[in-house]
């Protein structure tokens, strides 16, 4: 089974978490921002992938450390899950309607790490007390640490909650088929014989 436990701690945050890629879509998320919990609970959910994780920051200060830490760490934890590559699909695409918003994401597992990300949400918006601006932080963080090219589109949409929640639907189904063992893919599928 491919799985991995990352842990991280600094002065401003302490995160752990433990991804399993053949999972059941299972989580348990607890990052005291309840937005970001709920929306790494969609991305669990869609694609598959059970997530435990716990992550306690300074966000008496600003949620910008803990949302960027999380990335970072699940970013690690899906590229220590992956291990050598072998036989994955490499690619995955997927684009989710949310009532009125559309979210569309498309990647490649390449080992060159690249974030490409035009979503434009209505207005300067917060959910709540969550600046919307912080997801593409997280994306950034996510991309940078797992090595994966992230394309990130919302072409349109009204509501902010419903785009970001496109989007991690999205994210979720597209890395559940680029994660996926395809029997036929011999060794890793890269004429270079190498993802990186």
């Amino acid at each position: 089974m491919r799985t991995a436990a990352i842990e991280r701690k600094t002065k401003e945050t302490d995160i752990k978490a433990t991804v399993t890629l053949d999972g059941e879509g299972r989580f348990t998320v607890s990052t005291s921002i309840p937005f970001l919990d709920h929306m790494i609970s969609l991305m669990s959910k869609h694609g598959l992938f059970d997530i435990k994780l716990k992550a306690r920051g300074d966000i008496d200060v600003d949620y910008h450390h803990t949302v960027e830490d999380v990335g970072i760490v699940l970013g690690k934890a899906f590229r220590q899950a992956l291990g050598d590559m072998k036989g994955i699909q490499r690619y995955g695409q997927a684009s989710v309607p949310m009532d009125e918003a559309l979210a569309s994401v498309s990647l490649d597992i390449s080992g060159r790490p690249y974030l490409v990300y035009k979503v434009a949400f209505p207005k300067k918006s917060k959910i709540r007390n969550f600046d919307a601006d912080l997801i593409e932080d997280f994306l950034q963080a996510f991309a940078g640490n797992s090595g994966i090219t992230l394309h990130v589109e919302s072409p349109y949409g009204r509501n902010t909650h419903h785009i970001i929640e496109g989007v991690f639907k999205a994210l979720g189904r597209a890395l559940r088929q680029a994660v996926t063992i395809d029997p036929r893919v011999k060794g890793v599928p890269s004429t270079k014989k190498c993802i990186g």
